[in-house]
């Protein structure tokens, strides 16, 4: 899949499936059930590592996890994330987006909006393809109390609006929305062109993203509301992760009580 496609996707309104994945192993499942991308997350400093956040995860570690990951993907758009203080100004952005994009990826996703548009002004005159991620930054969280909604008030939903146009204005291929109210990021993707990918933001986004290991019920402890395990009833992952993207097309997932 190629960059250009993901708008074309959201003209024609086929849903974009997203799933993550930190190793071959799963990258090469996940690809080969044609999911549309494979989002090389900075969550594996939780689901991997075990910390309880994703700001030890250095640049090093997600160069090592796009190498590995990129190799057996054939025909999913590959993201990688900028992990926690990879972007603090443009000239370290750019060093850091290049060497992610040399380790396979065909575009970086970074957190955060106005604060950050020398960061997207930069790369997009690079020609780096960009991912923005608005609402909930796990990168601004220090502990489990910071996972909260995003939004719910209309100066904070008018916020992440504004960024999202911003960003969009600046050159960002697509955007991921985080825990933020339905009715926003509904709002939100019908105001862009781009298209929206959605985590605990409800169908309205033009795709959906998960942890890998959350849609396949192997993370330990409490889960978000909108994290569906889609294991049950399935004999094996490969048959799990392409229910995940055949409900994500229909517009089956995520239900009214997966969303906020």
């Amino acid at each position: 899949m190629k960059h250009s496609e993901l708008i074309e996707y959201k003209l024609r309104g086929e849903k974009i499936t997203c799933l993550t994945a930190y190793d071959a192993s799963f990258a090469k499942i996940i690809d080969g059930a044609g999911t549309d991308i494979v989002l090389v997350g900075d969550s594996l400093g939780m689901v991997i590592q075990g910390a309880e956040n994703t700001l030890a995860v250095t640049m090093q570690q997600m160069i090592h996890h796009t190498e590995i990951v990129a190799k057996p993907c054939q025909q999913a758009l590959v993201i990688a994330d900028m992990p926690f203080k990879s972007y603090e100004n443009a000239g370290l952005a750019l060093d850091n987006a290049k060497s992610l994009i040399a380790a396979g990826a065909n575009m970086v996703k970074l957190e955060g909006g106005s604060e950050h548009q020398d960061v997207f002004r930069l790369l997009n005159s690079n020609n780096i393809n960009v991912c923005g991620h608005l609402g909930l930054q796990p990168q601004l969280v220090v502990d489990s109390s910071g996972y909260k909604i995003q939004g719910k008030d209309d100066i904070g939903a008018q916020k992440i609006l504004d960024d999202a146009l911003l960003l969009e204005s600046l050159g960002v291929s697509v955007i991921v929305l985080e825990c933020i109210p339905r009715e926003l990021a509904k709002n939100v993707s019908q105001s862009l062109r781009i298209p929206t990918i959605g985590i605990g933001a409800g169908s309205a986004c033009d795709g959906q993203v998960l942890v890998s290991y959350d849609m396949l019920g192997i993370t330990s402890g409490r889960l978000p509301r909108f994290a569906r395990n889609f294991m049950v009833g399935k004999g094996s992952v490969r048959l799990a992760i392409e229910s995940f993207n055949e409900e994500v097309k229909a517009g089956t997932y995520p239900s009214i009580d997966e969303t906020y």
